[in-house]
């Protein structure tokens, strides 16, 4: 079978959506998911993002049928699941380890679920070469696990999970093993398997850059709560709260007041906007919307720099101001204006489209 015709077999199967309702789940007297309420569209690529300890894993292991039952309903398609074993919900998982089989060639590590299944061997032979090919492994079937790199390894577990034609592909912070470069390839590469085969996707991470080059959507949580959800660039663009502003990327968050068409911060510094919250408390300041002058004027921040950060494509200071201290991020360019540790300067706020927050 061809990769064409592997894709099309598959496209035919029937894509499944996934609906949770009101889970709760808890180890013990601590509580670990707290009222989930949420849906994936059939086809999606969606992400679950948060820290260490936000319920991430926990949801996701949950959705596959791992861990203590939880109070609640999950629906993949219109079955409900809650009571299935993972053995009947028909999803696939790709764990962080990877989890294969040291003493088994690829071949027979993608095999195995198959076997499990007591498929036909032809059945099975065509299916396992039909998922290597997928993964550009073919070539490589006969070797054993130890004899490949991270990447390959990564695909060998992709395969392994994609043979079995799961309705749903759920992975578990699969590329926190490799290098930063690897990541980067990796996750391209899982986007587009995603693609090709239209397969509803849920990814686990804690790496914003990551949920945010792959997912259509994603939901961050904190604390077993869903904070909010959308695609990625709207909840950059309007966060919910603090920590959705917080987390997706570097935030400025100063306290203070709606005043007509400003924000007139704790400092004192006024801020133009031109869409207003009346609840308004705070606004956020991402660091790459403020300049940086050593030429005092009115309606700028003064402040003096407390510390400097080389990070390549960029420079970033940390300014001390009345507001406190205030990221500011500028694009280096060599031989380029820098100020150093020390120096006293003005800060130019682009604040017009800034989120507000209650």
């Amino acid at each position: 079978m061809t990769q064409t015709a592997y894709r099309e077999n598959n496209m035919k199967r029937e894509t499944a959506g996934i609906r949770i309702e009101d889970l709760y789940l808890s180890f013990g007297r601590t509580k670990v998911l707290a009222g989930i309420d949420m849906e994936i569209e059939p086809g999606e690529f969606f992400a679950f993002l948060g820290p260490s300890g936000s319920g991430k894993s926990t949801l996701l292991r949950a959705i596959a049928g791992f861990g203590p039952r939880p109070k609640g309903r999950i629906l993949i398609g219109d079955r409900e699941v809650v009571d299935l074993p993972p053995w009947k919900r028909n999803v696939g998982m790709v764990f962080q380890s990877y989890a294969l089989w040291p003493h088994m060639s690829v071949r027979d590590n993608v095999a195995f679920g198959l076997q499990e299944r007591r498929l036909p061997k032809r059945e099975i032979d065509t299916k396992v070469e039909a998922a290597l090919e997928l993964v550009g492994l073919l070539d490589l079937a006969e070797r054993m696990p130890s004899q490949l790199s991270g990447g390959q390894q990564q695909r060998v577990a992709l395969a392994r999970t994609i043979a079995i034609e799961p309705q749903v592909l759920l992975l578990d912070e699969p590329l926190s093993n490799l290098d930063a470069a690897l990541r980067v390839q990796m996750r391209r590469e899982l986007l587009s398997l995603q693609r090709k085969l239209q397969l509803t996707t849920i990814f686990v991470t804690h790496d914003q850059e990551e949920a945010n080059t792959t997912a259509d959507r994603m939901a961050v949580l904190d604390g077993g709560v869903i904070q909010q959800v959308g695609p990625p660039q709207e909840l950059y663009d309007h966060p919910a709260n603090a920590f959705v502003a917080g987390f997706l990327g570097t935030a400025n968050i100063l306290d203070g007041q709606l005043q007509e068409d400003a924000f007139l911060t704790k400092g004192g510094h006024r801020l133009p906007i031109t869409r207003a919250l009346p609840e308004a408390k705070r606004i956020v300041l991402r660091p790459q919307n403020i300049a940086l002058t050593d030429q005092p004027a009115e309606g700028l921040i003064r402040g003096r720099i407390r510390h400097r950060e080389f990070l390549g494509s960029q420079i970033r200071y940390l300014v001390e101001t009345a507001d406190g201290t205030i990221i500011v991020d500028r694009l280096h360019e060599p031989d380029g204006l820098d100020y150093p540790a020390g120096s006293d300067v003005s800060l130019r706020v682009d604040s017009r489209n800034a989120p507000l927050l209650p």
